[in-house]
């Protein structure tokens, strides 16, 4: 856990302190929102250059946290190097999002490599380098990865916009096949959150944005345990540095999916009744969320209202603000920043 005597607030609620006003990040807090942004990325050709690009992107790793003074940053990078870094082909495309060589065979598979990734993903180390040495000495650095079955979705589909269908059939009717690749992006994103805190990661989340597709049984296969295995191994190499889960739209299963994989805390969708999640969460876990993410976008009395009733819900136990999901494109930079004054009692 982390040192108790810690200037940095989010940090402390991990070591069980009901910090208040609580420790604040948003998902996707770096993006297209900010025009400052948008400067840097409209000289980049390619998304995943971008991300491969450490002075960029620790540029725009930095740009929230000067205008709002977030409690923590989260390295600049996006869940799908792991499948590039593996050798599957992976490409963004303008008005379609990620595009990958679909992979729907065992033959398929056999292109995958794990022994490239930590090579492969220097560049995103070099981030949280720069990182760690320009964050201010209050600020947490996360750094993150996506979970197995988010990642297989986008690998098997080979887009994002879908319901997972491909995927999900093929885990029903041929599971020992599936399954090897669940094993493959096990063993990469366990290598890979590993270096991320070698290179300066104090805590790390594990983002599963389509565990809400699946059924009971699967989401136990495809979620808990892949998650499961993969806090053991972070943990055997780096114990002590808090793990994050995002089951997304797991509902009533979030509450086993916290128990069984060990995370030291589960970020919750806004779906989630907060009064819900604290009764039925086991108080060893922080709770993470969960403002709806359009409430940036309309701002206002909306947005206070919301704001206000997720600090009453959770003042009695370990809490970090964030957004049920990221910041989207047409967020006013702005309602951001009357967010940040709202949940630190700068405003009325």
């Amino acid at each position: 856990m982390a040192d108790s005597t810690s200037k940095k607030s989010f940090l402390r609620v991990f070591d069980g302190e009901a910090v208040s006003p609580p420790p604040i990040w948003m998902m996707r807090q770096a993006g297209r929102y900010l025009p400052e942004y948008r400067a840097i990325r409209a000289n980049i050709p390619s998304f995943l250059e971008f991300c491969y690009s450490p002075d960029a992107a620790s540029e725009v790793t930095l740009q929230p946290l000067r205008r709002y003074n977030f409690d923590a940053a989260i390295v600049f990078a996006d869940i799908l190097v792991i499948p590039d870094a593996l050798g599957q082909e992976v490409a963004f495309k303008e008005g379609e999002g990620p595009v990958l060589e679909p992979i729907r065979t065992l033959e398929e598979m056999s292109i995958l490599d794990v022994d490239r990734v930590e090579e492969a993903l220097t560049p995103v180390y070099e981030t949280l380098k720069i990182l760690s040495r320009e964050i201010p000495e209050t600020t947490s650095l996360i750094g993150f990865a996506g979970a197995p079955w988010t990642v297989a979705l986008y690998m098997v589909e080979g887009r994002g916009k879908t319901e997972g269908e491909r995927a999900r059939d093929w885990a029903y009717s041929a599971p020992q096949e599936f399954h090897k690749l669940i094993d493959i992006l096990v063993e990469a994103t366990s290598r890979y959150l590993i270096q991320q805190v070698k290179a300066g990661a104090e805590v790390l989340q594990l983002f599963d944005s389509w565990a809400g597709a699946l059924s009971v049984e699967q989401f136990r296969e495809l979620v808990i345990e892949p998650n499961r295995r993969i806090v053991e191994k972070v943990r055997a190499a780096c114990p002590g540095t808090p793990i994050i889960g995002f089951p997304r739209n797991g509902g009533v299963l979030i509450p086993e999916f916290v128990e069984k994989t060990g995370v030291d805390g589960v970020s919750l969708d806004h779906s989630v009744p907060l009064d819900w999640a604290v009764d039925n969460i086991s108080d060893n876990c922080v709770l993470q969320g969960n403002l709806d993410n359009r409430l940036l976008v309309v701002g206002g009395d909306a947005m206070n209202r919301g704001i206000d009733t997720i600090l009453e819900q959770t003042k009695s136990r370990p809490f970090a603000f964030n957004l049920g999901h990221g910041i989207v494109p047409q967020t006013p930079p702005e309602h951001v920043g009357q967010a940040m004054d709202r949940i630190r009692g700068l405003s009325s």
